[in-house]
């Protein structure tokens, strides 16, 4: 019978699918490492990440109570049940309200004489960092987005005030960060622009939780270095004392690929509506797959200009859409959507798309080789864990 495990790691993620996911993937990866987890999370969000982590007897969940606060609909505890993007910001203003009990569920723990290797909490949940800070516990910050495009909005953070002065045409000189494309003022985030402005309340939020985030004892990546090596020492520069950056993704690939991908493929005996109808397309890499997030606020005009793009290119198309208040529009309406269709119809059918998919396919075998034993993912998994455990 094996041992129970002697290490023991807390996770806190954001209470978003896209930034909990792959948290819980990596809570699996650890589990499977004699790693004991502890999810700590809110009760709603607590039912949806029971059922993605069954048959894990070392992952634990420690459900804290989630703040009624002005301006919030009661009962909200994850963005996925905002009414609209209104209310992102009072939602994360809410989770500031999460550390006193955080900081009790720590305390117990090292009262009991089990405190945590380390904490991994989300690039939004930066009151953490205090938390941990005050208890002795190193605080690891988790980054759903990639090691360049971190880099990216780190680096035009940093530097808001020269960015201002650009027309929104103009190219994005990156100091210290080599780019693959060509970047313009009107692709960046309106809070990176806006840093030094104290009258945006979300770029201060953003200014507040990227101090802490410079400040943690260390940075999760969902990516691997095959993909992003090269830009790993400009995104390290930006932290503080030292703190490095561990590549351990695709995070979701590590169970499948101990399973057996093809196996688990395989096994699907209830395809879904959108499984059959893809299986029933005749030729291959011939759908193109639109999805915006659950976070992108995208008005219902320009989900129409999308809507005629996409139908205009004559490519059969899956596309995800959250609006609660959109529907296909009518034939009769007429929006600008060549500019849509023209992309399409140059990744689908262009030589530039026959290169995009050809390196993607590249890139999704070592994807896969690198959580595979030996592979690169793999091997700084058990590195991390190894500078974790005491000596």
């Amino acid at each position: 019978m094996p041992s129970p495990p002697a290490s023991h790691v807390v996770i806190f993620p954001f209470m978003a699918q896209g930034h909990t996911l792959p948290l819980l993937d990596l809570s699996k990866a650890l589990s499977r490492q004699q790693i004991k987890v502890t999810i700590i999370t809110t009760p709603s969000n607590a039912k949806s990440i029971a059922k993605y982590v069954p048959n894990h007897p070392d992952i634990h969940l420690n459900e804290i109570l989630f703040p009624a606060v002005d301006g919030l609909p009661k009962g909200c505890e994850n963005t996925s049940q905002l009414p609209s993007m209104e209310f992102f910001l009072p939602f994360l203003r809410a989770t500031k309200q999460l550390r006193k009990p955080f900081e009790q569920v720590l305390e117990t723990m090292i009262k009991s004489n089990a405190p945590p290797l380390c904490v991994i909490s989300d690039f939004f949940l930066g009151f953490t960092l205090a938390s941990c800070q005050a208890l002795g516990v190193p605080r690891l910050v988790f980054h759903g987005m990639s090691v360049l495009s971190m880099a990216i909005y780190k680096s035009c953070w940093v530097n808001a005030a020269q960015k201002n002065s650009m027309s929104v045409l103009d190219p994005v000189d990156l100091l210290g960060i080599k780019l693959p494309f060509t970047l313009t003022k009107a692709d960046l985030p309106a809070e990176t622009l806006n840093s030094s402005n104290h009258d945006d309340p979300m770029s201060q939020f953003i200014k507040e939780v990227a101090e802490a985030d410079a400040n943690s004892w260390g940075v999760i990546i969902n990516s691997f270095d095959e993909l992003e090596k090269d830009h790993i020492p400009s995104f390290e520069s930006f932290y503080m004392n030292g703190a490095r950056a561990w590549c351990l993704g695709p995070l979701f690939l590590f169970e499948k690929m101990e399973e057996g991908l093809e196996k688990s493929l395989n096994q699907n005996q209830n395809p879904s509506v959108s499984t059959q109808w893809l299986n029933e397309q005749s030729t291959q890499d011939s759908v193109i797959y639109v999805s915006f997030g659950t976070q992108a606020d995208v008005s219902d005009s320009q989900l129409d200009e999308v809507a005629f793009g996409l139908e205009e290119s004559g490519f059969p198309f899956l596309w995800v859409v959250r609006s609660k208040t959109w529907s296909l529009p009518s034939s009769e309406t007429l929006v600008s959507r060549r500019s849509i269709a023209e992309g399409v119809e140059e990744l689908m059918g262009g030589q530039e798309g026959r290169n995009a998919r050809e390196r993607a396919e590249a890139l999704g075998t070592a994807a896969r080789t690198a959580v595979q034993k030996g592979g690169s993912s793999h091997d700084t998994l058990s590195k991390f864990i190894d500078q974790l455990r005491p000596c």
